[in-house]
This record gives C-alpha cells, sequence and structure tokens, in this order.
C-alpha cells in the first residue's frame, strides 16, 4: 500500500476556506450595515437635539427679555406698597402662630402663691422676636423675683427685669416685668 500522493499538487479543502471566507465577509457586511444604520440614527438625534437646544435658548432669551421689560415696568412706590402689605400679613401670621396657651401654661406653673397677673402684653418685633410684659401684683419684692427666677429657669423666658415697681395703698407692690419668650412646651406637672 502506497501513502503517498502521486499528485502533481498537493489537495487543499478550499471549500472550507471559501466559506469561512464567505462568513466574515457576511460578518463584515452585517457589522457595516449595523453602523451606517447607528451612523444615520445618531446624526438624525444630534440634529434633533441641536435643534431642540437652539428653540430651548430661543425661549430663554425671550423669558429674560419679557423679565426685563417687567422689571423695568414696576413702580418703585407700588413695590414699597406690596412689601409692606406682606410685611403685616407675615405679622398678622405670627400673631395667629403665637400660642397664648403655651404661655399661659409657662406663667402657671412658675407663679408663687403671693403674686398674681394684672395683664399680659406680648408683642412681636419684625424679626419675630417675642417680648411680653407683664404686670403683676405681689406682697413681697422676694415674692417677684422668685418669679422672676422661676421664668428664666424654664428656658422659655430670657432676660426678664422688672421695669416698673410701685407700692399700692394696701401695701402690696405692684410691677411690670418683661423679657424676651421663646416659645417651648411647659414642663409637666406641679410648680417650680
Amino acid at each position: 500500500m502506497l501513502r503517498t500522493n502521486l499528485s502533481t499538487r498537493p489537495f487543499y479543502n478550499e471549500r472550507a476556506i471559501h466559506a469561512s471566507l464567505m462568513v466574515a465577509a457576511i460578518v463584515v457586511l452585517l457589522l457595516t450595515v449595523f453602523n451606517v444604520t447607528q451612523i444615520v440614527v445618531l446624526t438624525r438625534r444630534q440634529n434633533e437635539l441641536g435643534a431642540r437646544a437652539a428653540a430651548a435658548e430661543r425661549e430663554a432669551q425671550e423669558f429674560r427679555a419679557d423679565a426685563l421689560k417687567i422689571r423695568q415696568g414696576l413702580d418703585p412706590k407700588q413695590m414699597q406698597t406690596i412689601a409692606g402689605a406682606a410685611r403685616e400679613a407675615n405679622a398678622l401670621i405670627d400673631r395667629r402662630l403665637f400660642s397664648w396657651t403655651n404661655l399661659l401654661n409657662h406663667l402657671e406653673t412658675t407663679l408663687p402663691d403671693d403674686v398674681r397677673i394684672a395683664s399680659i402684653r406680648p408683642k412681636i418685633d419684625r424679626d419675630g422676636t417675642i417680648n411680653v410684659a407683664l404686670s403683676i401684683v405681689g406682697r413681697r419684692v422676694q415674692d417677684i423675683d422668685q418669679f422672676m427666677e422661676n421664668l428664666e429657669a424654664t428656658g422659655a423666658f430670657a432676660d426678664v427685669l422688672s421695669l416698673d415697681e410701685n407700692v399700692n395703698e394696701d401695701g402690696t407692690l405692684q410691677a411690670v416685668i418683661g423679657g424676651r419668650y421663646v416659645p417651648v412646651e411647659p414642663a409637666k406637672g406641679g410648680g417650680p
């Protein structure tokens, strides 16, 4: 048995090579088609986004021009009137938010037995600070001092000072005390 090839040319399996080249060519062709479609799609999308961005920029420029016209058309006196009305409305809202219940609870828990309250006058400043003036009547100076110390001890009152003191005909001491009130929930329970 002869195992040698007697042909003049060696045998190459050209079909397998042609088939692999054909598959490779088809893959390259498909990739090329995919890339071309993506380029077309992305170019259209870029053009659309560029047009939308230009339209948005034109619209923003129109808004800026309109805002400038409005600002130039505003009357400073009218703006002052509107600002004053807004401050007044805010002050009314602040007064409405002021809790009389909390204030009276603080006063009740700190009031010594020999002191009574004749009047209460809260005042809310423009910056929102609440100042409270109390007209009180007590038997002794020590009782009024104790009441002032009790108020400051709650943490709801600060800078409590005696503003005016008078001795009544019956020997009681009438005083006006005032201080800053910072609303906090009063402590539960009895007196100080």
